[in-house]
């Protein structure tokens, strides 16, 4: 047990050092330094009992590295940290047993904890500029879409109508978005909010479109729109839920609702507006 919580430690402690060599703020590359070294801490204070150094284990180095270049440094923080809350239990096994113990335990829940809120990542400070992108798109665009596919039944004439009003509905978040922040002030630079909310919407928007390209029946395209919608809203969910520490199912269930909610709302519009202009392509 005591080896495997030794090679934990010397395992983040190579995750940390890797962080620092990449990371581009010197503010942050210093704060993954202490946590590395911490980590180097604990490790040694194990190996005074197991009596042998110990290699890291190289596929969660590369894995944890791999997650922070992608979703970001305090995503991947969060989630080694969240399996650090479980091998805290484990810890708890050995007290008494191990006079070191609580040291290590204490700075496990508390100061690493607080180093983390130490960090200062562009992408965190901008998720709401990115969730305003992504709600607008699920919920507006999964209505059009919806009524688009029971008024027009065309997949091709659905995916090119809804890419002209997908772009068009993202440069107008966008603009309004930085209309927002040259007036909030919040700190904020008005430019990468609406960057980050443009570039959202319009992902959002050719992910839903997708199935119009690839499926020639347009009611199955809807199907795997909506699903596609759900994914994302699951993704997305997660993300905020691990990097921001709120909770899961609550915002799951709420974005869900109100999405797939507007677009059986719109199920209802589109065959009406279709009956009564008598649209017919």
């Amino acid at each position: 047990m005591i080896a495997g919580f030794q090679r934990d430690e010397v395992t983040e402690h190579h995750i940390y050092r890797m962080l620092a060599r990449t990371a581009r703020d010197p503010h942050n590359a210093s704060v993954f330094l202490r946590m590395a070294d911490q980590e180097l801490g604990h490790s040694r204070i194990w190996e005074l009992y197991t009596g042998k150094q110990v290699k890291p284990n190289t596929i969660r180095v590369w894995f944890y590295y791999l997650i922070a270049r992608l979703l970001g440094f305090t995503f991947a923080i969060k989630m080694m940290e969240n399996r650090e809350n479980a091998a805290i239990q484990d810890y708890r096994v050995l007290v008494g047993t191990i006079p070191e113990l609580e040291r290590i335990i204490a700075e496990e829940e508390q100061h690493e904890m607080e180093i983390i809120a130490l960090l200062n990542e562009e992408r965190l400070r901008y998720v709401g500029s990115i969730v305003l992108g992504l709600n607008d798109a699920l919920v507006e665009f999964t209505g059009s879409l919806a009524g688009f596919t029971f008024a027009l039944q065309d997949p091709t004439v659905i995916a090119a109508v809804g890419c002209i009003m997908g772009i068009a509905a993202a440069l107008s978040m966008a603009s309004s978005e930085y209309l927002s922040q040259k007036s909030d002030k919040d700190g904020k630079e008005p430019m990468k909010a609406a960057f980050y909310t443009g570039s959202a919407y319009i992902v959002t928007v050719l992910l839903l479109v997708l199935p119009f390209l690839l499926l020639s029946n347009p009611f199955a395209a809807l199907a795997l729109s909506l699903l596609t919608a759900v994914a994302i809203i699951v993704c997305f969910t997660f993300y905020t839920s691990v990097a921001s520490d709120l909770p899961f199912w609550k915002r799951f269930f709420e974005m869900a609702a109100i999405s797939l909610g507007i677009a059986g709302i719109s199920f209802l519009i589109g065959l009406l507006i279709r009956g009564l202009f008598q649209v017919e392509i």
